[in-house]
């Protein structure tokens, strides 16, 4: 016959635990006195310069050229040329005109940079109170052609 092992029973008495005995502090160590200064250590041998790595290509540098889509004069019209003027300029000059004119009548919100307070020439361009910078040149190229 196979004996059958017996559950653990809830009422059974488990043996009091041994409270840990108290150990000494442990001493700090001493405070180290500073090293003496040592002299001045001498150069070290010649290093042997790195093994380069093979360039794919090596090309020249050449300064970056502008799209010639943002080069091309255009002319404003409407209330952006009452802003900027009405001759005719890229559209990279455009912009930057429009910031001159919010920066100069200091239009950026204070708190959320991102965002412009239109006064009574830029309410005209915006068609709005308020627009991000983001919005800016969606809402400029209506007014260029």
């Amino acid at each position: 016959m196979a004996t059958k092992k017996k559950a653990p029973t809830k009422t059974a008495k488990k043996a009091p635990a041994k409270k840990a005995a108290k150990k000494p502090a442990a001493k700090k160590p001493a405070a180290k006195k500073p090293a003496a200064k040592k002299p001045a250590a001498k150069k070290p041998a010649a290093k042997k310069p790195a093994a380069k790595k093979p360039a794919k290509k090596d090309k020249p540098k050449v300064k970056r050229t502008p799209n010639a889509a943002f080069m091309a004069p255009k002319l404003p019209v409407g209330p952006l040329a009452a802003i900027i003027g009405d001759k005719p300029m890229p559209r990279t000059e455009i912009t930057k005109k429009i910031w001159d004119y919010i920066k100069k009548n200091k239009l950026q919100d204070t708190i959320n940079r991102r965002m412009i307070n239109a006064d009574d020439k830029l309410r005209a361009l915006f068609g709005k109170a308020q627009a991000s910078m983001f919005e800016l040149t969606k809402m400029v190229s209506k007014y260029v052609k």
